[in-house]
């Protein structure tokens, strides 16, 4: 058999995928036309395009609605390629859940096809205050050409509690309830299918990061507000969409735990610099762990100081 035969005879029996265009991202159906995209639980690469989350989409009579758009414009392009499997519609509007950078930084490839972006005024003035950190921070986990066509665009639709719209025949409700892991985060819940996308309020299946611009506290008071819509299907920032009881596990257990664990540290004279002799084995199943904890346990302490 000759070469050019035996190229096209590879050609019909090989598989043809998208390569490195999916991000790895994972396509996961929730429920009816809603849709979850699950990204790497572990950190910002060339490979991922900085989509190291979960994203999410809902397909109505009248276009797509994509709650976070990605961490680059890449990376935003790949998302597109994801909901290209499911619907041939445009996505119309993108819902931004908070400053982070992978809920906003892939606006930009959205806005240029049309869609209108919607974030909380808190999220909008998080994401003007760490672009350019964010930028950097890209850029050294990307690399250039992964991060390249990535300019901060901004939501044109900005609220300051709640935002209600309905697009062909689904309803859609966005609120911000407080500060959780940044200030300006926000759930978006559908109510006919009982859906919620929570945004960067639920990790499952890695352990949560509280950074500077976090409140544990608020946190809390968050989760619980979003959780009092008793949701049957829950698409998290990160992980797979699962069920409100694994949600409660794996971020408000894990987040009371913390504070309680460090207030009694704090108590009995602990010393920040000795933060790490406490035990948080329990959460060792958590993806990250070994990266996360010592640092979250600091900014607790940080926090309850100022309590």
């Amino acid at each position: 058999m000759n070469s050019t035969r035996l190229f096209l005879l590879l050609l019909l029996i090989l598989p043809i995928g998208p390569a490195k265009a999916d991000a790895r991202l994972e396509l996961q159906k929730v429920s009816g036309q809603v849709y979850a995209i699950v990204g790497e639980l572990s950190n910002r690469s060339p490979e991922n395009l900085g989509n190291n989350a979960t994203f999410g989409f809902v397909v109505t009579d009248n276009g797509v609605v994509l709650i976070d758009p990605g961490g680059s414009y890449r990376g935003a392009e790949a998302i597109a390629n994801i909901i290209k499997q499911v619907s041939a519609q445009p996505v119309v509007r993108v819902i931004n859940t908070g400053g982070q950078d992978h809920r906003w930084l892939g606006n930009g490839y959205f806005r240029e096809r049309g869609a209108s972006i919607i974030a909380s005024s808190k999220a909008v003035t998080d994401q003007q205050t760490r672009a350019r950190d964010q930028l950097i921070g890209l850029t050294n986990l990307v690399g250039e050409a992964g991060l390249k066509g990535t300019d901060p665009v901004y939501a044109d639709q900005r609220f300051t509690d709640s935002f209600e719209f309905t697009l062909g025949a689904t309803r859609f409700e966005i609120h911000h309830s407080g500060e959780a892991h940044t200030p300006g985060d926000s759930y978006v819940w559908l109510p006919q299918q009982r859906v919620m996308f929570s945004g960067d309020i639920v990790y499952v299946e890695r352990m949560l990061s509280i950074g500077a611009q976090s409140s544990s506290k608020g946190w809390i008071d968050v989760f619980e507000a979003m959780a009092a819509y008793q949701p049957e299907h829950l698409v998290p920032g990160h992980g797979r969409a699962t069920t409100l009881e694994h949600a409660r596990k794996d971020t408000l257990d894990y987040l009371l735990f913390l504070r309680a664990a460090v207030g009694d540290f704090m108590d009995d004279g602990g010393d920040i610099s000795d933060i790490g002799s406490i035990d948080q084995s329990a959460y060792h199943y958590l993806r990250n762990h070994e990266n996360l904890a010592g640092r979250n346990a600091q900014k607790v302490f940080t926090e309850l100081e100022w309590e």
